[in-house]
This record gives C-alpha cells, sequence and structure tokens, in this order.
C-alpha cells in the first residue's frame, strides 16, 4: 500500500531495532521509576503485581489491535487516522489532540526533572539553564532527520534497558540472600509480599491504580506512530511488537517483583523513588550517582520521543486538511520543522507553567495526560473492532491480512472494556478525581473545535472504507 508519506513527504528510514528502541524507551519512564512506590504504597505487593499483571494484558490487548491496523495502513498518525476513518473525523480530530497534548506536557515536565537532575551534580547552575541546554538538544536531535533522532532514541533506550535487566539481576539475588544486604539484615525472601495480606486494602485500590499503571506503560503505541516512517512496516511492524510485548512484560513485572520484595508497603511511600531505596538496601558503591545518570537518561529519552510523536501528530493532522497546510511542510531531510516547533513551544509554555503554576496549571494539564493515554487506547481498539468488521463485510478474506489480531472479537473489546474501568477507577480516588474533571470538558472542547473549524480549513477527504 503506498501511502503519501512515500510520495515526496515523511522518508521510511526507521529499521527494526529503532522501532522496538522508541517503543521500550517511551515506556520505560517516570512511570516505572517513580510511580510504582506509589502504587505498592497503596495497594501492597502482590496487589501492584496484579496490578502490572493486568496492565500487561491490556498493553498486549491494545498492540494486538494496533497492530493490525498499522501494518494494513502503515501512516504517520497511525491511531488518529484510524479513529477518524473508522470512528468519525471529530472523533480522530479530538484523539490526535488527545495524544499531542499527552507529550507536550511531558516535555515541560521532562525538562523540569531533567535540571534537577544536572542540579545534583551542579548545584551553582539553575534549573532553567540546564532546560535551556536540554530544549536544544532534544530539538537538535529531532530536526537534522528522522534517522538521526531514531540512533539517538536508540543508545537512550539502551542504556535504560541495560539499566532495569542489571537491576533485576542485583535486586533478585538480594531477595534470595546472594548478595548482603548492606545493614547486616537477613535477606527478605518473599516476606514482604505477604507481610500485610495479600490485600490489606481491598481490591478498590487496584482498580483506583490501573490508570496510573496504563500511564507507566504508555509509549508502546509509539510503534503505529513511527509505522509511516519505517523502512518495510509489513515486516518490521509484527516484529516490533511481538518483541516490545515480551520485553516489558519481563522487564516490568520482573521490576515490581524485586520493588515488592525489597520494600515494605509502609515505606514504598515515602521515598522519592522506589529504586534509590533499594540501590541504599543493597549496598552498591556509588548508588546515587549511577540512579541519578539513568534517571536522567531516561528523563532525555522521553523528552525525546516526546517531541517527535508530538510532532508528527501536528504533521498528520495538517495531512489530513484539519490544520493548515504548513505543519505538513517537511525539510530536505524529511523532517516537519514547522510542526515540531509548534510543539517545542507547547513544551516550553508546559514548563513555564510548571514553575509558575504548579498547583493549578500545570497539575490539570497533568492529570489530562494520563486520562488522555487511555482514551487513545480506547479509540485503537474501537477502531480495529470496526476495520476488522468493515473487512469481513466486504468478503475480502481473512488471508489479505498481513498481520491478524487472535481471537476477534475478543480482543478488541476486552480491551476497550478494561480501559473504560481505569477511567472509571480515577473517580474512587480523590488525588486522580481532577483526570476526569478536565479530561471529560477537554474531549468536549475538541469536539467543539472540531465542528467549529472545520469549515475553515479544506474540507476532509472521504476515506473509502477497507
Amino acid at each position: 500500500m503506498q501511502t503519501q508519506q512515500e510520495n515526496g513527504q515523511l522518508k521510511r528510514t526507521m529499521k527494526t531495532r529503532h522501532l522496538i528502541m522508541l517503543s521500550l524507551g517511551g515506556v520505560i519512564g517516570t512511570g516505572l521509576f517513580f510511580n510504582t512506590g506509589y502504587i505498592i504504597s497503596t495497594t501492597g505487593a502482590a496487589g501492584t503485581l496484579l496490578a502490572y499483571l493486568i496492565g500487561a494484558l491490556v498493553v498486549w490487548l491494545v498492540m494486538q489491535c494496533l497492530g493490525e491496523l498499522s501494518v494494513a495502513m502503515p501512516e504517520t498518525g497511525a491511531f488518529h487516522v484510524y479513529a477518524a476513518r473508522y470512528l468519525g473525523p471529530a472523533t480522530g480530530y479530538t484523539v490526535a489532540w488527545l495524544y499531542w497534548l499527552t507529550w507536550t506536557v511531558a516535555l515541560g515536565s521532562s525538562f523540569t526533572a531533567a535540571g534537577f537532575c544536572m542540579q545534583y551534580w551542579f548545584p551553582q547552575v539553575p534549573v532553567w539553564a540546564w532546560c535551556v541546554v536540554f530544549c536544544v538538544v532534544i530539538f537538535g536531535l529531532n530536526v537534522i532527520s528522522t534517522r538521526f533522532f531514531a540512533e539517538g532514541e536508540f543508545w537512550f533506550s539502551l542504556v535504560k534497558v541495560i539499566t532495569i535487566i542489571a537491576f533485576i539481576i542485583l535486586g533478585g539475588a538480594a531477595v534470595f540472600g546472594f548478595i548482603p544486604m548492606q545493614d547486616g539484615s537477613p535477606a527478605p525472601g518473599l516476606s514482604n509480599l505477604t507481610a500485610e495480606g495479600w490485600f490489606p486494602h481491598g481490591g478498590l485500590p487496584i482498580l483506583m491504580t490501573m490508570v496510573a499503571v496504563n500511564f507507566a506503560f504508555s509509549g508502546t503505541e509509539l510503534i503505529g506512530i513511527a509505522a509511516g516512517e519505517t523502512e518495510n512496516p509489513h515486516k518490521v511492524i509484527p516484529v516490533a511488537i511481538r518483541t516490545t510485548i515480551a520485553r516489558l512484560i519481563i522487564f516490568f513485572i520482573g521490576t515490581v517483583f524485586v520493588l515488592a520484595a525489597l520494600i515494605p508497603m509502609q515505606q514504598a511511600g515515602v521515598e522519592k523513588s522506589p529504586f534509590v531505596l533499594v540501590f541504599e538496601k543493597v549496598g552498591i558503591p556509588y548508588a546515587a550517582d549511577i540512579f541519578n545518570f539513568v534517571i536522567l537518561t531516561a528523563i532525555l529519552s522521553a523528552a525525546n520521543s516526546g517531541l517527535y510523536a508530538s510532532g508528527r501528530m501536528l504533521w498528520s493532522l495538517s495531512n489530513e486538511k484539519t490544520l493548515p497546510r504548513c505543519f505538513a511542510r517537511v525539510n530536505k531531510n524529511g523532517v516537519p520543522l514547522t510542526a515540531l516547533s509548534v510543539s517545542m513551544l507547547g513544551g516550553v509554555l508546559a514548563l513555564f507553567s510548571s514553575v509558575v503554576a504548579p498547583d493549578t496549571v500545570f497539575v490539570a494539564l497533568s492529570a489530562i495526560s494520563g486520562f488522555a493515554v487511555v482514551a487513545v487506547w480506547i479509540s485503537i481498539c474501537a477502531s480495529h473492532f470496526v476495520f476488522r468488521r468493515r473487512h469481513l463485510q466486504s468478503c475480502q478474506p481473512l488471508s489479505a491480512l498481513q498481520y491478524r489480531a487472535p481471537w476477534y472479537p475478543l480482543v478488541p473489546v476486552l480491551g476497550f472494556i478494561l480501559c473504560v474501568v481505569a477511567c472509571v477507577g480515577l473517580w474512587f480516588d480523590p488525588s486522580q478525581r481532577i483526570a476526569l474533571y478536565c479530561g471529560l470538558p477537554f474531549v468536549a472542547l475538541c469536539y467543539g473545535a472540531y465542528y467549529l473549524t472545520r469549515n475553515m480549513t479544506s474540507q476532509e477527504p472521504e476515506h473509502v472504507a477497507e
């Protein structure tokens, strides 16, 4: 299937290793490094493992749906294009803006966090100075070329992957006594997993933390975003999806098991990062410096992926004729410079709001960000359900699909239901309820904006059902 990207716009320069590391890099970030402590303290050790297992199931379901769609139609913009085609243009428009906002807000918070990491080594340099430096670095990685961006993200992600593997091995050895604890205490074994009972606060906290868990897994969908710039997408995307899901389950479940086994439930919510506490308990030399470097790498990787994703969303909206054509222009290297620049500006505004109004504007934006990821996953499942139904109604054989999600319609329906349940769970947690208060009106605003502005740009072309 030839796409508009191949006709002189975005270039297919990403390889399998780039696509796998882009997805892994987008996932292994602050959600895993920071949120896990909150989830352990809320649900208990066994509850956290169960929550992450459910999260892994949701990711697998969503990625099966996205895999079938992106192999059949490898387009930059991916799920927003599919939503527009199979759920309606207004829904596609809303999904694109939700996803753009998710990563743009992440840009601002990433630059702030990276500045604080650098202050650990250079306390005399203000945070804003480091923010400027990292803005230039990340913008440069994205602007030079897609291949240069992908190569930078490959090495960023490699550092995180190696660290996670080392953490699981060293932490697991400490759990069972192969590495002595720093304070001389006996190895905890599996005692912390059941010390407070299997579910000390019942099952409701698991439901309440599902959006936080899903947000920790967010980034896997970047495979769909990058499909339009990948060499041989029909071969590369299925390999990337299978490899990414398998590694994520091993990384996340293995990491959560080690954290839950080494950290008592009462201590987990006190530390800023549970990883720091584990490193201290095991007594690894220079643990603080090592972990600070890893966190910095993780943050810059997330910012790198975030600018890429948000820029491509604006390009895709323009390519679908729901934004001015200037956003679809690319330079000689196939990079949408205007879309990237506006996305970076949005990230700088989010960064500014995190400094000026951390308790109001930025908190609200961050709440929408978490809600938006799950909303995008809902749209992927719904788009796949309609896509396969239309494919069957057209009397085309299933063999025509080069990648098929198994057990249709169970996979898209179950994925849809679990994502909706995760959003409902937000209502039961007062600290996260703001996500619904901000997210639902934002969705309504996007729908309203689409209908108000659709006549100001060229009419969106009619799409032929598959």
